[in-house]
């Protein structure tokens, strides 16, 4: 039998699967875990921005691109210099914790590209840290309006990656430092502060006291003032007259009336 005429078929073969393993990387594709795809076609409609590829397995022409996103939370720090409302320069540490809205990761290709970290995230978080600490002094940032800070730049930050298909999880803003004269004048002025407050809640803890004082003076003296108007000679003579009868009859008392006292009250006179 002679094999030579199936000899083209054996080569046509062989060369389109040299060529299919050649393009097997452009023809299949795995997608992991924590990722997110879309594919950009190059002959026909372009980028398909609604139909995003999830983990799996899959096929595709070898002439059009997979785009793969990672959408697992990341983490990223910045130190930045700003300055305050008053010009005053401050350097600010700053950790945002974020991840790409899943099916919205064609949207974010198409505006960003793969690299949206550096050319969407870190310039809005820079650039909501620097609105607004320009609207605060340093003293307010570094004591008494930091939480309010703070607030101020989460919600900016977040309205603007939500508005770019990015999800913010946590932002936190790690240390705030100032130059250190800045620092020292800062804490001495609250530690007079502080001061301040605790002398004068012992002035009113004080004032309070001698109020409470006077209150009680005068209440005294009103009941002293009630107890005199009542004690009448008629109501004075019969108490002095009950006192000496309980007197004599005292077994222990010795008890001789010679005659009377003032107001006729009788006139006693005893020892033990």
């Amino acid at each position: 039998m002679d094999n030579r005429k199936f000899l083209p078929i054996i080569i046509v073969i062989v060369i389109a699967a040299v060529v299919l393993i050649g393009l097997s990387s452009s023809i299949f594709y795995t997608i992991d875990a924590g990722e997110r795809a879309v594919i950009f076609y190059k002959f026909g409609g372009g980028l398909d921005k609604e139909h995003v590829l999830t983990p799996g397995f899959g096929m595709k022409a070898p002439w059009n691109n997979l785009h793969v996103y990672e959408v697992r939370e990341k983490s990223i720090e910045e130190k930045m210099d700003v300055l305050d409302k008053n010009g005053l320069s401050i350097n600010v540490d700053v950790t945002l914790r974020f991840h790409p809205i899943y099916n919205q990761i064609g949207h974010l290709h198409e505006n960003f590209g793969v690299g949206y970290i550096n050319t969407l995230v870190i310039p809005e978080v820079r650039s909501a840290v620097r609105q607004v600490m320009g609207r605060f002094s340093a003293e307010e940032i570094y004591s008494t309006k930091r939480s309010e800070v703070e607030a101020m730049i989460k919600t900016e930050t977040e309205k603007s990656l939500q508005e770019n298909n990015c999800e913010m999880r946590a932002l936190l803003i790690r240390s705030i430092n100032l130059p250190e004269q800045i620092r020292l004048a800062i804490e001495n002025k609250l530690k007079q502060e502080q001061e301040a407050l605790a002398y004068q809640f012992r002035l009113d803890k004080e004032k309070s006291e001698a109020e409470r004082k006077r209150i009680a003076a005068e209440g005294e003296a009103v009941a002293n003032k009630i107890i005199n108007n009542s004690l009448t000679p008629e109501l004075l003579k019969m108490r002095g007259i009950e006192a000496t009868l309980d007197l004599s009859k005292s077994p222990n008392s010795k008890v001789v009336i010679i005659g009377s006292g003032k107001d006729g009250m009788p006139l006693i006179l005893g020892n033990n």
